[in-house]
């Protein structure tokens, strides 16, 4: 699955603040084996398979944004690990890698990379992210609407075996979660994971009120350093996260927090849904589609609308928690950081 069209020699990606954007997060599906309750509703409508790219046509997108300077791509979802092919997918992208690309990594919930983990290794994935809100069994499947928590687990070990470093994204859920964030802290320090912890955020529709479940991480920090040695670290992605060294650990505590403290000045990054929608930022509806784009005008109208939406790409971003009677954005696209 190779690309036969080029886009010719553009200039990188820049935007009118002068932030260069190095890393796109692509989705290649809208599904979702978990339904977490923060994420989805119980009943979703995904969207019919003629409105989601191609994994071919995802393919030749990844690589007009490495001609126009992208180092690291990111497969997320919905779940990456359900679409069919996309190891086919992953091993395309990563044939790219020492050949403009950096790095590809994938962001996944773990149900299915027990049997997967080998063939991300081969492909070229070196780091996944994975998604545990919780360590006990009965609390996992209460978040995911019945997941089981063993399967996510093997699935770890199976990265691990596999050669993959595991980085654990830890949603922070106010009166559900909050009171096993050190013990999920000690466990990644033990299991030699990096932990990032993630504020709850006014993104997709959900059935449940996220006001009730927003915990400030601030607060979170706080009585994290009552436990552990956390250093500030010198870490920087561009990303959201900020990082803290737990020195009594040896990992790394990254911080999300898109509602208490804004992470916008050194934004590296766009994401693509799995539509073709591409958004400058989450926290805003500024968006420019290519599926069509890609379809009938082929690379040059991909880099023009590329070109539009980074003249575009607002300062920051205006999250907020938004109260129990008003829409939410049907937008299932993560921020997780890494």
């Amino acid at each position: 699955m190779r690309v036969a069209e080029s886009s010719g020699i553009q200039p990188t990606l820049v935007d009118s603040f002068g932030r260069t954007i190095s890393y796109v997060r692509i989705s290649v599906t809208d599904r979702c084996d978990l339904r977490c309750r923060y994420c989805m509703a119980e009943r979703m409508q995904f969207l019919p398979r003629r409105e989601i790219l191609t994994l071919e046509e995802i393919a030749k997108l990844s690589d007009i944004f490495i001609a126009r300077g992208v180092r690291k791509i990111r497969l997320t979802g919905g779940e990456p690990l359900v679409r069919r092919g996309v190891l086919d997918l992953a091993a395309a992208i990563g044939s790219r890698i020492g050949d403009g690309l950096d790095e590809l990594t994938v962001t996944t919930n773990g149900t299915r990379l027990e049997h997967f983990a080998r063939g991300l290794h081969d492909a070229g994935v070196r780091r996944i992210n994975v998604s545990l809100d919780s360590l006990r069994p009965e609390r996992f499947a209460h978040v995911t609407r019945g997941g089981d928590h063993s399967v996510v687990l093997r699935g770890i070990a199976a990265a691990r075996a596999a050669g993959l470093a595991v980085k654990i994204n830890m949603v922070a859920l106010a009166g559900l979660n909050e009171d096993e964030i050190a013990d999920m802290l000690r466990w990644c320090g033990g299991e030699g994971h990096d932990l990032t912890l993630i504020e709850t955020m006014p993104l997709g529709e959900v059935e449940e009120d996220r006001t009730d479940r927003y915990l400030p991480l601030d607060r979170v920090r706080r009585g994290l350093e009552k436990q552990f040695d956390l250093v500030p670290s010198l870490r920087r992605t561009g990303g959201p996260a900020r990082y803290y060294d737990v020195a009594d650990l040896g990992v790394r505590l990254g911080l999300i927090t898109p509602l208490t403290n804004n992470f916008c000045d050194g934004c590296n990054r766009i994401r693509v849904a799995a539509t073709g929608t591409v958004y400058g930022c989450l926290g805003h509806d500024q968006k420019v589609e290519l599926r069509d784009a890609l379809r009938e005008g082929g690379a040059a109208q991909v880099d023009a609308l590329l070109n539009r939406l980074l003249a575009e790409k607002p300062r920051r971003h205006e999250f907020r928690i938004a109260k129990a009677s008003e829409p939410a954005v049907a937008r299932h696209m993560s921020v997780t950081g890494g």
